[in-house]
């Protein structure tokens, strides 16, 4: 009888740090790094404020945690993203699924992450491996995705450049909709690749 109920506050406790974790994405999209609290995070999660002290002790804590756990919903969501990608116009739908995802609430919620690292050592230490790891696998992804072949002179330039370009797209629609802009850029951008990879 004892091992049901430790199952099911394990089980408790688990749904409790995956709702705060997600509460975290959503307060680090909708009022950035420093207008993220404690107490907002434990409000927007539906959890008493003494519950969030004994997992996460302090706003650092919980947002270290939620870094790992952004990279994983972030991994997924791109994997889903690549496994829908139509075989038909490939290049320019892979483009788009890239600036689809680097416009995305999880990656405003990484960009956070990333101004807020700057200055604060703990927070860079877990989020720079991450990042890097995220980084590794979206190339590669890239590289599948595109039927690149990096053997060429140039192509991983290429396709890092792809990277950068869509990275920084996605940078500009956190200050406004440029989605028409962004398409357009795509669109001569896929024209660009498809010359140089073929």
């Amino acid at each position: 009888m004892s091992s049901t109920v430790r199952v099911s506050q394990e089980e408790r406790s688990r749904a409790m740090r995956a709702r705060l974790m997600d509460a975290t994405i959503d307060c680090l999209v909708e009022h950035g790094f420093g207008g993220t609290s404690s107490t907002l995070i434990s409000e927007r999660a539906g959890v008493s404020r003494g519950a969030q002290l004994h997992h996460f002790p302090t706003k650092n804590d919980l947002v270290v945690a939620a870094v790992t756990h952004l990279t994983e919903v972030r991994g997924a969501e791109l994997a889903a993203a690549a496994a829908a990608v139509p075989a038909a116009h490939r290049t320019r739908d892979v483009l788009r699924m890239l600036g689809d995802h680097f416009a995305s609430p999880v990656f405003i919620a990484a960009l956070e992450l990333w101004v807020a690292a700057r200055t604060e050592p703990a927070l860079l230490a877990a989020v720079e491996p991450l990042e890097q790891k995220v980084g590794r696998e979206t190339h590669r992804m890239t590289v599948e995705l595109l039927g690149a072949d990096e053997s060429r002179p140039g192509v991983r330039e290429l396709v890092q450049a792809t990277l950068d370009l869509v990275r920084g797209l996605g940078l500009a629609a956190t200050i406004s909709d440029d989605t028409r802009r962004r398409n357009r850029i795509l669109d001569q951008w896929a024209r660009t690749l498809d010359g140089a990879l073929t």
